[in-house]
């Protein structure tokens, strides 16, 4: 990386879809014979067919009885019979994709690859990162806003627009957040790129944040940088408006660009539950690390 990279910043919500190679149960059912489904277990085949798709097995469902293969997280293997309603029942509880919230931290206008989040996707049914087969990022307008209290995390309530175009597609899901390839139009950004901070420049004291808390718009909040080691600071928002909006930082937020003097510092990664004024956000210097390019 050259001494003068440059980064746009952004800020803007989004939604991020990964699709995964397998179908998954994302919550307990219980089957009229007495069997259960159990979250995360794997529906590998129906009707001695492989199936790594929702679709597949809505495709099966035309037969009077379905003879359903499950994998369980103990790793082992039963079949279950379902009668053809049986069948249409628990299909709103099979998923076959991971879906997520959070905010998007640059665009790279060289290489076209932007990075989101600042950390790792983890499906909240299987407890890992997924493995994904194609990924999609999409702009997502923020409803409503759930505030944080100690204790309580809020969080932001977004939905992708129906109309919404894919921004860009998902390559990696890493330790320090999503990357890809941006598939929009970077002159609509209306923010220029700024140079990257170097480590050695972060000081404590003023910065600012971008992130959108109400519909799509972005808007800058102040913050009080109170610690810096190890590729991590923490920070205090002072923003009275944030504050008072949102309680400090949400979920949701993960991958707020971090500004200092015009520099590019960061991207917040983390809420202190306890205390929800406070944050940490990681370098993007270290967050350049892991990107694919």
């Amino acid at each position: 990386m050259h001494q003068r990279k440059k980064l746009i910043p952004m800020g803007e919500s989004i939604g991020i879809q990964l699709q995964l190679p397998f179908v998954y149960v994302a919550h307990d059912v219980l089957l009229p014979n007495g069997d259960w489904l159990k979250k995360g277990d794997l529906i590998t085949e129906v009707n001695g067919k492989s199936i790594n798709s929702v679709e597949k097995i809505k495709n099966s469902i035309v037969d009077n009885e379905l003879s359903v293969l499950v994998a369980q997280k103990t790793g082992q293997q039963h079949t279950i019979s379902l009668t053809k309603e049986q069948a249409n029942n628990i299909l709103p509880f099979l998923k076959d994709e991971t879906d997520g919230i959070g905010t998007l931290t640059f665009i790279d206008p060289e290489s076209k690859q932007y990075g989101a989040l600042g950390h790792q996707i983890i499906d909240g049914v299987l407890n890992e990162p997924p493995e994904f087969t194609d990924g999609s990022i999409f702009l997502a307008s923020i409803q409503q806003v759930k505030k944080s209290s100690p204790g309580n995390p809020g969080y932001k309530i977004s939905v992708i627009e129906n109309n919404s175009i894919r921004l860009g597609n998902v390559l990696s899901n890493d330790l320090y957040g999503i990357f890809g390839n941006w598939e929009s139009d970077l002159e609509k950004s209306i923010r220029k790129p700024i140079e990257i901070m170097h480590e050695k420049d972060i000081r404590m004291g003023e910065a600012e944040i971008l992130t959108a808390i109400e519909g799509s718009n972005v808007e800058s909040f102040s913050i009080n940088i109170i610690k810096f080691e190890d590729n991590y600071l923490q920070f205090e928002v002072t923003d009275k408006r944030l504050l008072e909006k949102t309680g400090g930082i949400l979920q949701g937020m993960s991958g707020s660009p971090v500004i200092q003097n015009g520099l590019f510092v960061g991207a917040v990664t983390h809420m202190f539950v306890e205390q929800p004024s406070k944050g940490a956000a990681i370098t993007v210097t270290e967050m350049l690390k892991k990107s694919p390019s």
